[in-house]
């Protein structure tokens, strides 16, 4: 299965970079899920709950307050304005 490189940082740090096979978070349109060859994508991240599915371990999860999410050539980045790991 392809995978996705994500990137998930908050204002002042990065909590965790690595490998995944799928995304889900609160969009301002509603919930959002990215795999594998998603099309580009820039999003307004809403409070709410971010998880993502590790290629290798147990799931990272995380409330945040908001912020943005961008996917291209299978990167995800989400940058949050506040983060509370689960």
């Amino acid at each position: 299965m392809a995978e996705l490189s994500v990137d998930l940082v908050s204002r002042d740090r990065k909590v965790w970079s690595g490998a995944a096979t799928q995304v889900t978070a609160p969009s301002a349109d509603g919930q959002i899920g990215i795999r594998a060859n998603h099309t580009p994508l820039l999003a307004v991240l809403r409070p709410g709950a971010i998880k993502v599915d590790t290629a290798a371990g147990p799931a990272v999860e995380a409330q945040v307050t908001g912020g943005f999410l961008s996917v291209d050539n299978n990167l995800v980045t989400l940058v949050v304005d506040e983060i509370s790991l689960v």
